[in-house]
């Protein structure tokens, strides 16, 4: 998909969810509002957002100095749209809401890209880690509840029925165990491979941003 392409789409689901803005009657008449332009550019917000400020102060007849917005928000998208910064943004895992304009946009989205690539290996290894640390917490309860199990298989005071459902239970627990431990396993071996990945995903970045 093209940047511009890519940036429209984004931009288009920014403004079905994006917030409402909630300034007051004081801010919508005293504001600066090339200081307001300024510090939504900075964030990156998409054009509209200027539409929901209007929306706001509408309900004090007020009406923003478009002038004033426009030009501070450019001030604003020159420090927002630099490589650098595209690249936290995208290691954050934050949206990009297509704002740049096209002389930053190209080398903004590769950096971004670079960074969202590197959010998203972290986050497959946190999800991997998360998948281990649950099948640890299962098999420690399948092991508490076979050794009970064996217990009551081994204990004089147990009745014949109950040391009979206790064994029939004790195989299930043991082909759980089984079952978490291949699971496991395979999650160890994903898991090095992403790392490796990511390791080598850092180096490779080590001398760009």
């Amino acid at each position: 998909m093209k940047s511009s392409a890519l940036g429209s789409l984004i931009a288009a689901v920014l403004l079905l969810q994006g917030c409402a803005s909630t300034m007051s009657e004081n801010e919508c008449v005293y504001v600066d509002w090339r200081t307001v332009g300024y510090e939504d550019g900075a964030r990156g917000e998409p054009a509209h957002r200027l539409g929901q400020h209007r929306k706001a102060c509408a309900d004090h007849a007020v009406a923003p100095d478009l002038e004033a917005y426009q030009a501070g928000r450019r001030e604003g998208l020159e420090e927002f749209c630099q490589p650098g910064n595209g690249f936290q943004v995208g290691a954050a895992g934050r949206a990009y809401a297509g704002s740049c304009p096209t002389q930053l946009e190209e080398d903004f989205l590769a950096a971004y890209r670079a960074g969202h690539k590197l959010h998203d290996l972290e986050s497959r290894l946190a999800d991997i880690n998360r998948q281990i640390a649950y099948r640890d917490r299962a098999l420690a309860q399948a092991e508490d509840e076979l050794n009970a199990k064996e217990t009551t298989v081994i204990s004089d005071g147990a009745s014949i029925q109950e040391r009979a459902q206790a064994l029939f239970a004790a195989k299930d627990l043991v082909e759980r165990k089984e079952q978490l431990e291949d699971e496991r396993n395979a999650l160890m071996k994903n898991r090095k491979r992403v790392e490796n990945k990511l390791v080598k995903y850092r180096n490779s970045l080590a001398y760009n941003f």
